[in-house]
């Protein structure tokens, strides 16, 4: 039911969005009304391919080539949103604010074709962008800290469809060249039914580092039987923290790795995060790191935490939609100081959700160098 619903509204929001394009858009622009059909003609089987992708996307048994093709049409139709927004102002500029009709229509024209040509290269560059993982080295000084710790963060994967078995193989092989101490998952891991992703998932096994793999709950994992999951991702030898603290380090020069269930879990009313269950068996003389999907979880989060690692924004993927998230999120990506004893560090996501495709927030592998401040 659940899924029903998301989907009648996700479909509806992009039908909305591709008749604002066709009407705002295509119907104006200084084209011959052979290529405006073309380019109405586009935008349905765009729309078709939405509806193919909410219909594959948590059951992907069609070849990879097939997904790619319907999954693309989301970021296509979002940007050329995206266009037709900043069309429609200029448009508006050149009508009200030229009065000499032969250079208001020179440049309406030239509007007309820059702009078809700019939807075009900022399609190709996300999904240029999408392909190409970056890592990010990251620097955090924290209190108390004995010694400094290497430690990897990896987050949003979504596991499924295009994010392959090949994939999350090249991910480990460019995980295991950090030579970590810690690395860690903060959530959305998989996307999909344990049962689709089983192969994918089992590639992180071969995860190396000192003191093991960590992971905690994204939103995502409450779609796809989150109970499951945890127990299979614990089978493979990945450490689920679930509102707990483990120790990392020997003796008394390492810190504490808190995590938590996500706050999704409350509206699940199932595998709900508590915060001070997970410090409870906290060494309080020993910094503390905490793992937690959603950056405005920090709400909840005490003073004796020195550092938050999340993810859940994908730092945006694609803009303007960072502007959207910034609504609901208090950070996107990157380190903050949120207040004089603790720090947040957002990854702006390892994988993609849905269109295999950024813009203006590349996809990252966190390599952290931890250091006494």
């Amino acid at each position: 039911m659940n899924f029903l619903l998301f989907a009648t509204i996700f479909i509806s929001v992009f039908i909305i969005i591709t008749l604002y394009i066709s009407k705002r858009l295509v119907k104006k622009l200084h084209f011959k009304q052979r290529y405006k059909n073309y380019f109405n003609a586009f935008l349905i089987l765009n729309l078709l391919g939405v509806f193919g992708y909410m219909v594959f996307r948590y059951y992907p048994i069609i070849p990879n080539s097939v997904y790619f093709l319907l999954s693309i049409p989301i970021g296509v139709i979002f940007l050329l949103f995206s266009t037709t927004v900043i069309y429609d102002i200029f448009s508006f500029i050149i009508e009200k604010g030229i009065p000499n009709e032969k250079r208001r229509t020179f440049l309406k024209k030239s509007l007309d074709f820059s702009s078809v040509a700019l939807a075009g290269s900022i399609n190709a560059k996300a999904m240029y962008n999408a392909k190409h993982i970056e890592q990010e080295n990251v620097t955090v000084k924290i209190k108390n800290l004995p010694q400094s710790y290497n430690l990897v963060q990896i987050s949003d994967v979504h596991i499924g469809g295009l994010i392959d078995q090949d994939f999350i193989a090249s991910l480990v092989q460019r995980i295991n060249a950090l030579n970590a101490e810690v690395v860690v998952i903060t959530g959305d891991l998989i996307d999909t039914d344990i049962r689709f992703a089983q192969k994918a998932v089992d590639e992180l096994k071969n995860i190396q580092s000192t003191y093991g793999t960590y992971f905690v709950t994204g939103n995502h994992e409450y779609f796809h039987k989150v109970d499951v999951l945890i127990e299979y991702l614990k089978s493979i030898g990945i450490y689920v923290l679930e509102n707990e603290t483990v120790y990392i380090g020997q003796d008394d020069k390492g810190f504490n790795l808190a995590g938590v269930h996500d706050l999704f879990g409350y509206r699940m009313e199932q595998y709900e995060p508590n915060i001070e269950a997970a410090l409870q068996e906290s060494n309080p003389n020993a910094p503390t790191i905490l793992l937690a999907h959603q950056p405005k979880f920090i709400k909840e989060v005490p003073n004796s935490v020195d550092l938050v690692l999340s993810g859940h924004t994908h730092g945006g993927q694609l803009i303007p939609f960072n502007l959207l998230v910034r609504l609901a999120q208090p950070y996107i990506k990157g380190l903050h100081q949120h207040n004089e004893h603790t720090q947040i560090y957002v990854n702006k996501g390892t994988g993609f959700w849905g269109p295999p495709m950024r813009l203006g927030a590349s996809s990252e592998i966190t390599h952290f160098t931890l250091v006494p401040a």
